[in-house]
């Protein structure tokens, strides 16, 4: 691994967490105190926005385009969309401490994807260091485990929808040789499609309040603008993490997050702070100092030529491996971003 790619590593991941907790901070004020839930038809606004953008950017030759099987990227922009909508359904459906498990439950879903059909193996120690990250991530954020049929059925489709589409994003840029931004710029058009479709329904079905009849004062303008030039940066992000590293480390990446935002939360913001939600972050913290220790230290071993340093040893091709708000009203603002 050269420093050259060190370096990019770290800085995708620095833009991932930057992003991402401002995106959260923004949307939580828009959504809490200004009153616009709809939180869905709002990504469908961030991705329109996220491909303006890089078609501008694309024709002042900041990258090159580069075409991608249509069917292959149709399907693509088609699943991720749809995993934003389940996880935004999920939420509505579910209690908060029964979605954030839905949360946890993508990283070891994503492992056993990985491990039956990509025959990736996961070392006992990444494995553990996984384990004691999700635990502490359990400690600090999961409350009330209300179940009810329908809410199980959404949560399970967004945790299935979620991982392949996550495991596509890494598989797609490394099989067909295309950047984060190249793929970024051919799958938001499908992604925003099927959002500004179903985003309103969806949006009306768990707020009772249509996003058309909403009174758009100048702060919610404001915001909503903001909201979505922000989101350029996590979408961009996003892809970049998975690409550079694996859809795992983007989930361990997403659980910093979500300390982040419950540290947050609890210093500046005065959400209520229980010795329990301190001592699960500290083992969440823990959990992925673990991971980013045993990712690095395997990685060297690995490293032959140009391998990738990886905690999972695929067969044939192996990728980098470098080791989302949560309180409830932040759970809604990152679930309008593809953070989840």
């Amino acid at each position: 691994m050269t420093a050259g790619f060190q370096l990019g590593v770290i800085g995708s991941l620095t833009l991932s967490v930057a992003s991402s907790v401002a995106i959260v901070i923004c949307n939580k004020a828009l959504i809490s105190t200004l009153g616009f839930p709809f939180a869905t038809t709002l990504t469908s606004w961030h991705l329109m926005v996220t491909f303006c953008t890089l078609y501008v950017a694309q024709h002042m030759r900041f990258f090159e385009p580069k075409a991608i099987d249509g069917q292959t990227v149709v399907l693509f922009g088609l699943l991720n969309g749809t995993s934003i909508g389940l996880l935004n359904l999920s939420l509505g459906f579910n209690s908060i401490g029964f979605y954030q498990m839905t949360k946890l439950a993508i990283i070891p879903f994503t492992v056993l994807l990985e491990t039956i059909f990509l025959k990736k193996r996961f070392s006992e120690t990444i494995k553990f260091s996984l384990l004691v990250l999700l635990l502490g991530v359990g400690i600090a954020s999961v409350t009330d485990l209300k179940l009810n049929l329908l809410g199980s059925t959404l949560s399970a489709l967004a945790i299935a929808t979620t991982c392949v589409g996550q495991i596509l994003t890494n598989t797609i840029q490394r099989k067909l040789k295309v950047s984060s931004t190249q793929l970024l710029y051919q799958s938001a058009p499908y992604q925003a499609a099927i959002l500004f479709a179903t985003g309103p329904i969806v949006d009306q079905f768990l707020t009772g309040r249509s996003v058309f009849a909403h009174k758009y004062t100048l702060p919610v303008l404001g915001f909503i603008i903001l909201s979505c030039l922000i989101a350029v940066s996590v979408n961009f992000s996003t892809f970049l993490v998975i690409g550079t590293t694996s859809p795992v480390t983007y989930q361990v990446l997403g659980h910093l997050k979500t300390c982040l935002v419950l540290s947050f939360g609890y210093t500046l913001l005065h959400d209520p702070f229980t010795m329990r939600n301190v001592m699960g972050i500290l083992v969440a913290i823990f959990g992925m100092a673990l991971y980013s220790y045993f990712s690095v230290r395997e990685g060297k071993k690995k490293s032959a030529g140009d391998a990738l340093p990886v905690s999972q040893v695929p067969d044939k091709d192996t990728e980098p491996l470098v080791a989302t708000k949560d309180t409830s009203d932040a759970k809604k603002a990152n679930g309008v971003s593809h953070d989840c």
